[in-house]
């Protein structure tokens, strides 16, 4: 079977640094606009996100879809991407029979990657998201709580990638704080520009971005842009992601006495330890009578 992902680099640098590679989906029918705009209106509405693509970076790339409303219908969205200045992101467009079976060979290929690092052999809530964007537009800065395999369809786009865990661009409370959902956001820094690459990439390409590194998007101005990724944690990245809700909860409570947590990634047997608590701290809550 032929591989989606093209890279003598890949197993080397799968989620410990940003790098491009090619994928072999063009011409995909699923990625066409006609089939997009049929995706957009069949999904449910809370798997819609539609807004403004002319954001600046340091928005709040969570609240952009209520923030930066444009005041269009989606259809009209849809309809006018190249004019409305407007940016839509689908989540779990694989609900779609028309990706059914394209997120099924992601999902084995990303599988494959995993394997070759040791990271594990099955992928953690594994999910869909379509991007479409009109010329110009600004996907704001920001961190996901997930590795990442972004392609690119139509248009041209240069995305700037900072390593992840650097706490000069996001500080070890923020991350943490982030990644519980607290309702807080990690703010741009202008050190973001000192550490970031830039990818320049248009159709054809993809890009690999490791869990929790910081990036935005800015797409070109010659036309409409798609891209579609496919998100998922690893048995690592989730233990990660359990030693970072450990860290928020000891900072929580014992920050007032002066107790600052070692961050997560300096010590991988203290990250260990702490994800295995915070996993049995949660199964028991999860079994006490409500």
């Amino acid at each position: 079977m032929k591989r989606i992902f093209e890279s003598a680099e890949a197993p080397l640098c799968f989620d410990r640094e940003s790098y491009r590679c090619r994928h072999t989906l063009l011409g995909h029918p699923a990625l066409e606009l006609e089939n997009l705009a049929g995706v957009a209106q069949r999904l449910p509405a809370d798997n819609v996100f539609f807004s403004s693509g002319l954001l600046p970076k340091d928005a709040d790339f969570d609240r952009a879809h209520v923030d930066h409303r444009t005041g269009l219908s989606l259809k009209d969205t849809v309809e006018n991407m190249m004019t409305s200045n407007s940016y839509i992101m689908l989540r779990a467009p694989e609900q779609d029979p028309s990706f059914k079976e394209l997120f099924r060979a992601l999902l084995a290929e990303v599988e494959s990657l995993m394997q070759a690092q040791g990271v594990g052999h099955t992928a953690v809530d594994p999910m869909l998201y379509l991007f479409i964007a009109s010329p110009g537009s600004v996907t704001p800065f920001h961190l996901d709580r997930y590795s990442t395999l972004l392609m690119q369809f139509r248009g041209r786009k240069a995305v700037h990638v900072s390593p992840a865990w650097d706490e000069q661009v996001v500080p070890a409370p923020d991350l943490e704080s982030f990644v519980v959902r607290s309702g807080s956001r990690v703010n741009y820094r202008d050190t973001f520009d000192a550490t970031a690459t830039r990818y320049e990439f248009g159709p054809g390409d993809a890009l690999h971005i490791p869990f929790v590194a910081p990036h935005y998007v800015k797409n070109g101005l010659e036309d409409v842009s798609v891209s579609l990724s496919i998100i998922f944690n690893t048995r690592e990245t989730a233990r990660h992601l359990r030693a970072l809700r450990a860290n928020h909860a000891l900072r929580t409570r014992l920050g007032r006495v002066g107790y600052r947590p070692v961050p997560v990634n300096r010590f991988l047997p203290l990250d260990h330890m702490k994800s295995g608590v915070e996993r049995v701290v949660r199964r028991a809550r999860q079994l006490l009578p409500a």
